[in-house]
């Protein structure tokens, strides 16, 4: 991608009505676009992180057995209904909209239904199980306050999946291996050294629910860690009793802000009773199948990593989240220096190599610096007429202070 046309532009000013870091620097960085508030639209540099972090997700889900799906965002309100979900006392946070014939519509805020419906159609026996489906789609929730950039929106991606299994048992290794899936994510997007499976209220699912808290001093929850085990207990159901429980020691633990990355939960049968989700066992009886809820913002772990990864000069992208690897930023002004700088743009595109290449003329050398620390990208190569004379580059992480001179052979 050459910067020249690249389609959004980098920002001096911080805007006015974001109070969070994420929306503050995504904004600035040309990677977002605040539509209204809790309404952010991606843009080509945000596109990329985000599909970035997407595909990783997809990886550690598709290697635990999840099959992706695309559910639709329209829902029918009957089906909710027979959950006891439809009505906005139960459920505060529901949008919703007519046909023009008068038909009352719902914009799904999670999936539990229309998929225990679907999967009717396909469970009928134990053979059809287990089955852990999931997809990476929008949602809708009708937040009363819509804060902290794209950490909490309105409108935003969700990768929810779902387990259907034959037996509590099955169900439990399943959720096991979920743990270990999730943390894999989180580690490969940068988070792993901060974030802790913490302990929370499973309602009436099951004894505890479990969330992936990040710490960060501008995190929505307070949780209780113990650092050495490499767990978390959220503030909610932080008692004597649970902490006994959980083998934990009161003096061993610190108190700490954190963002919710992602969370899983135990359903039981709480949507294929009433929806009436059933198999038939090896001995011909019918039994309810047991679910499980899954849960990543993708959205909200980009916002995330930006609100860690950052210092005074801008965003410090993590390799596997950056959106390109390399900031190629020409100095050259000389029609000679140019061919040579596109030359080592081309031969590192052909190499494999993401590249962003700051190709502008009207630019200058520390508008151009400006814009690299503030987008972030790990790695900055420099050409300069100087550099160019002694058939080098200068090469420079974004997290260190100095360059170094490269050989362009070398690159």
């Amino acid at each position: 991608m050459r910067q020249s046309i690249l389609f959004t532009n980098t920002l001096k000013e911080s805007p006015k009505d974001e109070q969070s870091k994420n929306a503050e620097l995504l904004i600035r960085g040309g990677f977002i676009n605040k539509e209204m508030a809790g309404v952010y639209s991606y843009l080509p540099l945000g596109l990329r992180v985000l599909n970035k972090i997407n595909n990783i997700i997809r990886e550690e889900m598709n290697n635990i057995g999840g099959q992706e799906v695309h559910l639709t965002v329209l829902q029918n309100p009957e089906l909710w209904k027979q959950t006891n979900r439809w009505s906005d006392e139960i459920i505060d946070n529901w949008f919703k909209t007519s046909l023009k014939n008068g038909t009352e519509l719902g914009m799904g805020f999670t999936h539990e239904e229309p998929l225990t419906q679907l999967m009717k159609s396909y469970v009928h026996s134990y053979k059809d199980l287990p089955a852990y489906v999931y997809q990476i789609q929008t949602k809708f929730r009708n937040e009363k306050r819509s804060k902290s950039g794209i950490m909490r929106c309105r409108e935003f991606l969700m990768k929810d999946l779902y387990s259907f299994s034959r037996s509590q048992e099955e169900h439990d290794k399943f959720y096991e291996k979920s743990k270990d899936a999730y943390l894999k994510i989180f580690e490969r997007c940068g988070l792993g050294n901060n974030t802790y499976i913490t302990f929370a209220s499973g309602g009436v699912f099951s004894k505890y629910s479990h969330e992936f808290q990040t710490l960060t001093d501008s995190g929505e929850d307070t949780i209780f860690v113990d650092k050495t085990k490499k767990i978390a207990v959220n503030k909610e159901v932080y008692t004597d009793e649970v902490l006994t429980s959980l083998g934990l020691d009161k003096k061993e633990l610190v108190e700490e802000k954190a963002v919710e990355v992602g969370n899983i939960f135990t359903l039981g049968t709480k949507y294929s009773e009433p929806l009436g989700l059933k198999f038939t066992d090896e001995n011909g009886k019918e039994n309810s199948v047991i679910m499980g809820s899954y849960g990543i913002g993708p959205g909200r772990l980009m916002g995330t990593v930006a609100e860690i990864f950052n210092d005074e000069s801008g965003l410090l992208w993590p390799e596997a989240v950056a959106p390109f690897a390399v900031h190629l930023v020409s100095l050259c002004k000389d029609e000679a220096d140019i061919k040579k700088a596109d030359d080592i743009y081309n031969n590192l595109i052909a190499e494999g190599v993401e590249v962003l290449y700051d190709d502008r003329i009207d630019a200058s050398a520390g508008a151009k610096f400006a814009d690299s620390d503030l987008i972030g990208i790990p790695k900055r190569i420099i050409v300069s007429t100087k550099t160019l004379a002694e058939e080098s580059v200068e090469v420079k992480q974004r997290n260190e202070k100095e360059s170094v001179l490269v050989k362009i052979h070398s690159l």
